[in-house]
C-alpha cells in the first residue's frame, strides 16, 4: 500500500512544525527577558568584592576611563583589572580584608569575576565607542552611578526605550567635556540641535533600521 504523504510532504510538514517550535521559544525567551528589564531596575547587584562607584566616582572623582578603558575605542567599555584596581591599593587600604580577594586575585594571575550589572542579548549589537563619540554621556544610559553604593541598573535597556533616542537623539546628547560628567545638564533645544549638527549623526532611517543593532 502507498504512503498517504510523499517523503517531502512529510519533510515540509516536520521542518514546518520546527519553525513554529522555534518561534514559539523566542516568543517565550523574549517575554521572560521583557519582564526581567523592569524587574531589576534600582535593585543593586552583588559583587565579588562589593565595589562603591559612590566612593570612587562620587568622592573621589575618579573619571570612567580610568578604570573602563576601552570606552571610547571599543564595542565594550572594559572591566578593570586587578593591576588597576592595585595602582591605588597597593598602598591603600592594602590590608583591609574587604580587599582580600583582589590580592588573591594579583597572586594567582585570576581575573576577579565581576558580575555585569547591563547585560544585553546576544542577538543585540551595541558599541560603546560610536555612542561615547557622538556625544551620549554615560549618565544617559547608567544614571548617576555616582550616588550608587552598589550599582544598579538604571534604565529598562529595552528596544521601544533605545528607539525613543535613536529617533530623537538630540536631547540626549553632551558637549564632549560633558560626555564623563555625572552631573552634566540637559542642553537647552538650541545648543542640543548644534551638537546633533556637529556629531554628524546618522539619518532616522538608518538610526531605526533594524540592522543598526540586529547583525
Amino acid at each position: 500500500m502507498s504512503a498517504v504523504f510523499s517523503a517531502r510532504a512529510v519533510l515540509i510538514v516536520r521542518l514546518a512544525v520546527l519553525a513554529l517550535l522555534a518561534l514559539a521559544l523566542t516568543t517565550v525567551l523574549l517575554f521572560v527577558w521583557r519582564a526581567r528589564a523592569y524587574e531589576q531596575l534600582g535593585e543593586p547587584i552583588a559583587q565579588p568584592i562589593p565595589f562603591s562607584h559612590k566612593h570612587h566616582v562620587g568622592d573621589d572623582g575618579i573619571d570612567c576611563r580610568y578604570c573602563h578603558t576601552t570606552v571610547e575605542t571599543d564595542a565594550h567599555a572594559g572591566l578593570p583589572s586587578t593591576a588597576v584596581c592595585l595602582s591605588c591599593h597597593s598602598q591603600l587600604y592594602r590590608d583591609q580584608p574587604l580587599l582580600a580577594l583582589l590580592h588573591q586575585s594579583a597572586a594567582s594571575n585570576q581575573p576577579i569575576a565581576w558580575r555585569r550589572v547591563h547585560v544585553l542579548p546576544d542577538f543585540v549589537y551595541f558599541n560603546h565607542g560610536v555612542h561615547v563619540a557622538k556625544g551620549v554621556a554615560c549618565v544617559e544610559c547608567h544614571g548617576r552611578v555616582d550616588q550608587m553604593p552598589l550599582e544598579w541598573r538604571a534604565r529598562p535597556m529595552q528596544m521601544q526605550w533605545c528607539l525613543e533616542c535613536h529617533r530623537d537623539p538630540a536631547p540626549h546628547l553632551r558637549p564632549p567635556s560633558q560626555v564623563f560628567t555625572m552631573e552634566a545638564p540637559l542642553p537647552p533645544p538650541a545648543q542640543a540641535s548644534a551638537l546633533a549638527r556637529a556629531a554628524h549623526l546618522e539619518s532616522q532611517r538608518r538610526m531605526t533600521d533594524c540592522s543598526t543593532c540586529h547583525r
